[in-house]
C-alpha cells in the first residue's frame, strides 16, 4: 500500500467521516478501531484496512505500532482523532479516569508519532501529522479537568513533535468545540449547546475534513493548532 494516512479512532463520527471521505478521493486509508461498529465492515469492502486497537499497556501500543507497519511501507500522514469524552462526575476513581485520558489523548499520540516517524520520513513528499485537540485547551473544563488536561498535553506535543521533526514532516492540531451531536442528547442539551458559539449551528464533520485538507495541502503551515469553535471564544 502507497503511503496511506493513518486515522486512530475510525469507527465512527469524525473519523468515520474522514475515512469515507479519504477512500473516495482515492487515498490509501488505515483505520484503527476500539470497538467493532458496523462500519468497519463498511471499510474493510471499500478497501481500507481496519486494526484493532486495544491500548491498555504500553505494549499494546508497541504491538499497534507493528501491525501498522506491516501493511505499509511509508505514511502520508497521521490523524490523532481517537478520544474518550469521559468526566470526572461518571467516574470515582479519579486516578484511573486521570491515567485512561492521559493513555488516550497523550501517550498513544506520543508513542504513534516516535515508533512511525520514519514511515512518515519514508512518504515521498512532506508528511504530517495532526492532533485532533478539543475547544477546552484554551479555557479547561470544570466538568472534564482529566480530558481537558490530556488534549492540553496533546496540544503542547503539537509544538515540540513540529520542531523535532521538520521539514520532513508537518505538525499540526485541529481544535473543535461543537461538530456533530450524540443521538442521546436532548433537545434541551442542543438548544444551550448551539448559543455558545457565534454560528450557533451544528456545523458538522466536513468542517474538521476542510481544515485537515487546508493542513495537507499545505506545504509551509506547522506547529499551529487550527481552531474550528464557530466563534465559541467570543462568547
Amino acid at each position: 500500500m502507497s503511503s496511506p494516512v493513518l486515522i486512530t479512532g475510525g469507527a465512527q463520527r469524525i473519523g468515520l467521516a474522514l475515512a469515507q471521505h479519504l477512500i473516495a478521493e482515492h487515498v490509501p486509508v488505515i483505520v484503527t478501531y476500539r470497538t467493532r461498529h458496523e462500519s468497519i465492515d463498511t471499510l474493510e469492502a471499500a478497501g481500507a484496512i481496519c486494526l484493532p486497537a486495544d491500548i491498555r499497556t504500553d505494549e499494546d501500543i508497541a504491538q499497534l505500532v507493528s501491525r501498522v507497519q506491516q501493511h505499509c511501507t511509508s505514511l502520508r500522514a497521521i490523524v490523532h482523532n481517537a478520544s474518550s469524552w469521559d468526566c470526572e462526575e461518571l467516574n470515582a476513581d479519579w486516578a484511573t479516569l486521570f491515567d485512561n485520558m492521559m493513555r488516550i489523548h497523550a501517550k498513544l499520540p506520543y508513542l504513534l508519532n516516535l515508533g512511525l516517524v520514519d514511515f512518515l520520513e519514508a512518504h515521498d513528499g512532506i508528511a504530517d501529522i495532526i492532533h485532533i485537540t478539543d475547544y477546552v485547551v484554551e479555557k479547561g473544563s470544570p466538568k472534564h479537568i482529566a480530558y481537558a488536561a490530556s488534549k492540553a498535553a496533546l496540544d503542547n506535543m503539537t509544538r515540540s513533535f513540529s520542531a523535532r521533526f521538520a521539514p520532513k514532516i508537518k505538525v499540526n492540531a485541529i481544535a473543535p468545540s461543537l461538530i456533530i451531536f450524540n443521538e442521546h442528547d436532548t433537545p434541551d442539551y442542543k438548544a444551550k449547546t448551539l448559543k455558545k458559539s457565534l454560528m450557533g449551528i451544528e456545523p458538522g464533520c466536513q468542517e474538521v475534513i476542510n481544515s485537515i485538507e487546508l493542513i495537507l495541502n499545505s506545504r509551509y503551515i506547522t506547529g499551529r493548532s487550527i481552531p474550528v469553535d464557530g466563534g465559541r471564544h467570543l462568547k
